[in-house]
């Protein structure tokens, strides 16, 4: 059993902060238990700032396991209506809550979940360059679901890797949306990349329930009406507007199960329906080629 403390060998020993932040989690079906669950058993303890909700989710949050969680609650600044910035210093508020006795600080959102297969990888790769002060963090690849559990997105809109554990280092920041960090004066972290996974599964729900949470969400980015983005439907979100997608034929994280087997819409897919325009063509070809992805958006810099 993986246990957050133990230093294996002669080893120094670790200490890791997980942290995420989470709003109307119930109100709009967030895996938020599953993702924060999936990486508690490598962390010491776990920061979660919990905004001020219209459902239970303050509740929720605290029934996981008190004895790691510590809570922070706080209010969304309405203000901040463009860019996703608003979810930027939600992150930050977590991060800056972090002890600074710990070493890493490890950030999951409330849609992404991590396999517990890759568990060990993740705390050895933490291990290894705890001390290594060029190295600001750790990059994991990306699984993409998209209209439910059996499919993934495999065109060059969905982005294949972020950072996902940062030094406990109070100069790193979230950036833009809360995709990635930065740090100092706009400083792209330096990173190792690691064979671990971020199961991205925020593109996975009820037709209606994703409907609702785009309506909803949509003032944090555009000012302006949602109606002139989102095409509304008494079924709900359309998930056929999909460029390319592929079958998934991995497994899902086992705390992933009870939601695999209650899922209540029907989405099929015809794989060799591809909607992609000429440059995502050019950019597959080339990457089926050499792996590499012409002007890929990398913030990062891998060292």
């Amino acid at each position: 059993m993986l246990t957050a403390n133990r230093s294996p060998n002669n080893q120094t020993a670790m200490h890791v902060t997980g942290f995420t932040f989470i709003r109307n989690a119930l109100k709009f079906d967030f895996p938020i238990v599953e993702a924060i669950t999936s990486i508690l058993p490598i962390c010491d303890e776990f920061v979660v700032a919990v905004g001020k909700s219209e459902d239970d989710t303050l509740a929720l949050i605290r029934q996981i396991d008190p004895a790691k969680i510590r809570i922070i609650e706080t209010v969304w600044d309405e203000s901040l209506h463009e860019g996703g910035t608003v979810y930027a210093r939600e992150t930050d508020k977590a991060f800056r809550a972090i002890a600074e006795k710990s070493d890493w600080a490890f950030y999951i959102q409330g849609d992404e979940v991590i396999h517990e297969k890759d568990l060990p990888t993740i705390q050895a790769a933490m291990q290894r360059w705890k001390d290594d002060g060029d190295v600001d963090g750790l990059l994991f690849k990306y699984i993409h679901f998209y209209g439910s559990y059996d499919y993934v997105g495999d065109s060059p809109q969905w982005y294949r890797h972020e950072i996902r554990i940062v030094k406990n280092n109070k100069n790193i920041y979230s950036y833009r949306d809360a995709q990635g960090f930065r740090k100092d004066n706009n400083q792209k972290l330096r990173v190792k990349p690691i064979e671990a996974s971020v199961y991205h599964y925020g593109w996975v729900k009820d037709p209606r329930v994703m409907q609702e949470k785009h309506l909803h969400i949509h003032k944090y980015w555009y000012d302006d009406e949602p109606e002139k983005h989102i095409k509304v439907s008494s079924e709900g979100f359309d998930y056929s507007q999909i460029d390319s997608l592929a079958k998934f034929t991995g497994t899902h994280p086992a705390i992933m199960n009870e939601r695999l087997t209650h899922q209540n819409w029907q989405f099929s897919h015809d794989l060799s329906h591809k909607n992609l325009s000429l440059k995502y063509r050019l950019k597959l070809w080339v990457a089926r080629l050499t792996g590499w992805y012409i002007g890929e958006y990398r913030n990062y810099k891998i060292v």
